[in-house]
């Protein structure tokens, strides 16, 4: 065998069990690199879902954010559609804070 080792023909078996043991080495060699290439691709893939994460979360909150600025600076202030939205937003925060206010354990 290539290996060093020599099969003698008065054992037959031997150059099986020889050739099994090879076969496990082999295989158990595999399984670590497999292992070790493993190790190796899931924090490149978490830093692929993070930045994929912040990028899309980025273009959807500069999509939303700048057109409503840039829309909001050229509409008049003091008219009944701004206070019609100012009073919404500090109902939709009153009643925020009185849900969290009911939701927190000891405050019944």
């Amino acid at each position: 065998m290539s290996d060093g080792t020599t099969v003698t023909n008065a054992d037959p078996l031997a150059g099986v069990a020889q050739a099994m043991a090879n076969a496990v080495e082999a295989a158990k060699s595999g399984m670590s690199d497999a292992a070790d290439s493993a190790r190796g691709a899931v924090p490149r893939v978490n830093l692929f879902l993070s930045r994929m994460a912040y990028t899309t979360s980025y273009a959807i909150s500069y999509g939303v954010v700048f057109p409503t600025v840039f829309v909001g600076q050229y509409i008049p202030k003091n008219n009944a559609l701004v206070h019609g939205l100012t009073d919404g937003a500090a109902a939709a925060r009153d009643a925020v804070s009185a849900m969290s206010a009911k939701s927190l354990p000891g405050t019944d």
